[in-house]
């Protein structure tokens, strides 16, 4: 009876070092794998709590600095804004209340044939400035929104997508944006497209989608909704490691 009560210890002890060896070998790779991810961004301006959600769900509350890598899903809580920065020197804004999805972004200086991004747009608004991929393969680029595809033409816009939760941005009228897609050019020119049609939209003009299947519409100025940002985050007076990715810091990478 003893030695099979002995017996039973030691096949119990083998079990509980197998399972925390598995444990380590899980965490090892987990965390190996998060290290072979790309980075592909950075976080350059912050005022208040922003939090990424990365591939594998893991979420996790970003600074200054802190590493975007593909894949991950930006969200800002309310009052926040925040800027970040891409490897090929595009930048967006992004407004309180929003969640923004890096699907995808290669980018390789040598290679634009192998060029690709894509942002997905899940709520809230943002603004985006056109970085080199834009400027030398405008198709390579795209922001996905719930109601429309924007394609960019080395451009500065906004964008935002309302859906009864729009009741605080300021507007001409002064009533609370449609829900919907909302779109304001600066400056180039932005593509908007969806099973309704598609239209091009140029420098200062407005525009709006209601659904994924009615057309993109020119809107007039007193109808248009700009999707602004506080000087502190739209201007460049903060301080972020002017390399990503490769060529960066690796001290100035937090995740």
């Amino acid at each position: 009876m003893k030695l099979l009560q002995n017996n039973g210890i030691a096949a119990l002890a083998r079990q509980l070092a197998l399972w925390t060896l598995a444990m380590i070998l899980l965490g090892s790779g987990a965390a190996y794998a998060q290290a072979q991810q790309t980075v592909v961004g950075q976080v350059t301006h912050l005022s208040g709590v922003l939090t990424v959600r990365h591939a594998d769900g893991t979420r996790k509350v970003l600074g200054v600095k802190s590493a975007i890598l593909e894949g991950d899903t930006l969200i800002t809580e309310r009052e926040t804004y925040t800027r970040v920065k891409f490897i090929d020197n595009a930048e967006i804004v992004l407004r309180p209340g929003s969640e923004v999805a890096v699907n995808k972004y290669v980018y390789d200086e040598k290679k634009p044939e192998s060029d690709s991004v894509a942002i997905g747009l899940v709520k809230g608004g943002l603004r985006a400035v056109t970085g080199l991929v834009g400027k030398r393969n405008h198709d390579a680029v795209n922001f996905d929104t719930p109601t429309a595809t924007i394609g960019i033409r080395g451009t500065n816009f906004g964008a935002l997508f309302c859906q009864n939760d729009c009741g605080g941005v300021p507007s001409v009228s002064g009533k609370s944006p449609e829900n919907g897609l909302h779109v304001d050019v600066s400056s180039g020119a932005v593509v908007v497209s969806n099973g309704g049609g598609q239209q091009l939209f140029q420098a200062g003009q407005f525009g709006y989608v209601a659904t994924p299947n009615t057309p993109p519409v020119i809107v007039p100025p007193s109808q248009g909704i700009q999707v602004t940002m506080p000087p502190s985050i739209s201007q460049n007076n903060n301080t972020g490691t002017r390399y990503i990715g490769k060529n960066s810091d690796p001290q100035c990478v937090v995740q």
